[in-house]
């Protein structure tokens, strides 16, 4: 255990380095100020543990002793043998002290999960004290739910984390300005086009692109494997990863589960399932009709969203198919950006119902508005029976001038990399 803890606490002999700036992070150190427990949730590798890198650097800012901090990544192949014994946990902060000769002020725990029954011990140590400040990860939703909701309510705040954004990939290559965006378009559209094929994974986005699809190819088997299958005791492995896979190359389509049942020969109950499952670990989100009739929406047909664009280079081969590329693009950004999302398609179609705090935004994405499809987008956008804060057309590289036949005030066109940027 020795050599773990010491290979995982490379911050006891200098700060990390190599680290990208988080949009997330102010948030994280104004919570830095209370007691209650950080919980930071979303997919794997999508950056949770970078943040706690970024966590820790800035602890040693404020002239932390190194050594008071303790990080440990219990996804960990050597913590195996500890997963059904929570009070393990007691023995590896026993050996952390000896190791460092120093009480442990702040306690980070990276994948928590994989230690059943884990959040008697931080509710334990929470209340008696024992740290300054707790903070977890994990990858599964459920993390939240049950036992833990219980026995922690009151005591953590928790805090999405999703892979890059556009702008913070943006910032990454020091385009900081609306003047620099139209000066150097070219580079920004190019980071367009890889975000719609490659997602944005901090890890991903380093590799040449030959090796982007063998990384998020591991990453989805991962996923499935640990966050899904075995966390969710799937036992139809099998039938899960048709579903799967199935999901991944219907995506922005409507379904029933019954169709995914007749399509799959699964039955319902099964595939509503597997949905959740692949919902809990932030893989896909399902996006439900925009109703205020909670039945109309459970009865309605639904939508599957992917979180990263990157995995859609697994099922057949998107790159033709731009609209919808862009249109999971456009989701994954709403997404980061606090929106809830839903669709409308009864009297009009429109892509997204997004709604934040009071404010609701109709959003139709077109990757290009030609002679074809205008009439469609227009009113699928103009025609809505309810009221909407905004109305949006977001394409890939058109502005207003693409409408400019066309007198509806009320609905604007905007780029993809002028809307998010």
């Amino acid at each position: 255990m020795n050599k773990v803890l010491i290979s995982q606490n490379k911050h006891w002999e200098k700060r990390y380095d190599g680290l990208y700036e988080r949009e997330v992070f102010t948030k994280l150190i104004q919570n830095l100020q209370t007691k209650h427990i950080q919980v930071l949730q979303g997919i794997r590798r999508g950056g949770k543990s970078s943040l706690f890198k970024l966590i820790i650097n800035h602890l040693l800012s404020l002239e932390t002793d190194p050594k008071e901090i303790l990080y440990i990544n219990l996804d960990d192949p050597f913590f195996i043998k500890y997963s059904n014994h929570p009070q393990s946990f007691y023995e590896i902060i026993q050996t952390a002290r000896k190791l460092t000769q120093k009480e442990i002020k702040y306690l980070l725990l990276d994948e928590v999960q994989a230690i059943c029954g884990w959040e008697k011990y931080v509710k334990s140590v929470y209340d008696s004290g024992e740290f300054k400040k707790i903070f977890i990860t994990g990858s599964n939703s459920s993390l939240l739910n049950g036992e833990l909701a219980t026995l922690l309510t009151g005591r953590y705040v928790s805090t999405k984390v999703y892979p890059l954004s556009f702008s913070e990939i943006l910032k990454i290559n020091n385009i900081n300005s609306y003047l620099e965006l139209n000066k150097q378009l070219p580079k920004v559209l190019k980071i367009v086009d890889d975000m719609m094929s490659y997602g944005s994974f901090a890890e991903v986005y380093e590799l040449e692109n030959e090796l982007k699809r063998e990384v998020l190819s591991s990453y989805y088997d991962t996923i499935l494997l640990k966050d899904c299958i075995a966390n969710k005791q799937i036992r139809d492995i099998k039938g899960f990863k048709e579903l799967s896979f199935y999901t991944l190359t219907n995506l922005t389509s409507l379904y029933s589960y019954a169709s995914l049942a007749k399509a799959l020969k699964l039955n319902d109950k099964s595939v509503k399932d597997y949905v959740e499952a692949m919902e809990s670990c932030y893989l896909f989100k399902e996006l439900k009709l925009y109703s205020f009739s909670l039945k109309e929406q459970i009865n309605n047909k639904k939508k599957l969203y992917l979180c990263d664009n990157g995995f859609m280079n697994l099922g057949f081969n998107f790159s033709s198919n731009y609209g919808k590329l862009l249109e999971n693009l456009v989701y994954s950004e709403l997404v980061k950006r606090g929106f809830v999302l839903y669709f409308y398609n009864k009297t009009s179609e429109c892509d997204f119902i997004a709604v934040k705090d009071d404010k609701t935004i109709a959003i139709q994405v077109c990757y290009e508005i030609n002679d074809q499809n205008r009439t469609r987008e227009i009113n699928g956008i103009a025609k809505l029976p309810f009221a909407v804060g905004e109305k949006y057309i977001i394409t890939y590289n058109q502005g207003d001038s693409a409408l400019a036949d066309e007198s509806i005030s009320e609905i604007k066109v905007v780029s993809f990399w002028e809307y998010f940027s």
